[in-house]
């Protein structure tokens, strides 16, 4: 793997791709600054290899062209205050003011464009907007592993202008790194937990997963596809109705491939979507007409609890109810205890950004396992086989 451990950077202007797609609130705070933080080794270690530091990074999902609201101004001053020095700021990434500042950087400065996307190019995987960017530094890092799964300029097309000088930041080493000991060196028993809405987003990892582990537990809206297509009432619980022969399908192939499948048996449920909601506890195969399941119940709660605490490495990626609701939180925050449990006691726990890591965030447990992935679908598409674009540019 190609990784700036490989390099010294004394002297180099370094083009590096972040991902610094922060949830911002309405006065432009920081509400979770944990992709940032996650930049930070990446970034020290060329300055303090004497290195400059060029920053790339989108924010948000502008609508073709500049918006106030997605400008990576607003995360300057925090960025300064996470390195310890001033940070500049171009406002084009590929304007007059960028070539300027970028050409005039010295030793140890920092920095940071404007809004990739602010460009349609950006996404469109544009050659000549790659050229561009390009032309700012002499070394070429990708340490945006949200964005690894997407083909765009600045993380997959731009590195071919560096045919030497392309790297994997310290974030994107570590998560290739995590993601390759779960898919093909797992230490046995090893238990995957899917949770989440559809079994639709989840399909080809778990069909993948059924060749790889031990026990496979499945929670969240997803489980009611599988309860509904048992023959079970789930009232009006969330239910993919064209996927109820896929659901079939995977419990036959769990039992063909001799995985332990682990279904909720049972389920907090409500007469309506709030955290106001009547609630009431019903198995999964019965729940009355007009209430919905939005968390897994307590014999559900138990039996994985007991699977996952003996488990030596661990895979979790989606929660097993409505934990962003007080009254719905139970199921998940329950599984990420005993996933901290099986971790201090020797386990190997990767999270699997989006909703697992908030939720292990929520909950206060991300020091407490093993790994918390920055990437969602980045991750999802790596474990499923596929290629990542970001990956695939470093490594030609």
């Amino acid at each position: 793997m190609k990784t700036i451990d490989q390099i010294s950077f004394a002297g180099k202007k370094a083009l590096i791709r972040v991902d610094f797609n922060v949830p911002l609130d309405k006065d432009y705070n920081i509400t979770d600054d944990n992709r940032m933080t996650a930049a930070l080794p990446t970034i020290n270690k060329i300055l303090k290899d004497g290195g400059a530091v060029i920053l790339m990074s989108h924010l948000g999902r502008p609508k073709g062209g500049p918006e106030e609201k997605f400008s990576l101004k607003h995360v300057v001053p925090h960025l300064a205050d996470l390195l310890g020095q001033q940070v500049q700021f171009a406002d084009d990434c590929i304007g007059a003011e960028a070539v300027d500042k970028a050409k005039a950087l010295g030793k140890g400065e920092v920095l940071l464009l404007e809004n990739l996307r602010f460009y349609k190019e950006e996404e469109k995987g544009d050659m000549t907007f790659a050229e561009k960017l390009s032309k700012l530094g002499d070394i070429y890092v990708n340490d945006a592993f949200g964005t690894a799964h997407r083909a765009h300029a600045s993380t997959a097309v731009i590195a071919q202008f560096f045919p030497n000088a392309k790297y994997f930041g310290y974030l994107m080493a570590a998560e290739l790194e995590n993601a390759e000991k779960v898919l093909n060196n797992p230490v046995k028993p090893f238990t995957a937990i899917m949770g989440g809405a559809k079994v639709s987003d989840k399909i080809e990892l778990i069909e993948r997963l059924l060749d790889k582990v031990d026990n496979l537990i499945i929670g969240g809206g997803m489980a009611y596809t599988f309860a509904k297509a048992q023959g079970g009432n789930i009232g009006k619980s969330l239910v993919e109705e064209d996927k109820l022969e896929l659901a079939l399908s995977l419990i036959q192939k769990a039992k063909e491939k001799r995985v332990n499948l682990l279904l909720p048996t049972d389920s907090i449920i409500a007469d309506n979507f709030s955290n106001d909601a009547n609630t009431d506890t019903a198995q999964n195969n019965s729940i009355k007409d007009g209430w919905m399941g939005l968390d897994i119940g307590p014999d559900s709660i138990a039996e994985f609890t007991k699977v996952v605490e003996a488990s030596k490495t661990i895979l979790w990626n989606g929660p097993m109810g409505v934990f962003e609701m007080e009254k719905f939180e139970t199921g998940t925050k329950s599984i990420a205890e005993a996933v901290v449990k099986a971790t201090e006691n020797g386990a190997f726990s990767l999270i699997g950004g989006g909703d697992s890591a908030a939720a292990v965030a929520k909950f206060n447990f991300t020091d407490d396992v093993s790994y918390v992935s920055t990437g969602g679908g980045a991750l999802l598409e790596y474990m499923e086989g596929k290629e990542l674009p970001g990956v695939k540019a470093i490594n030609e």
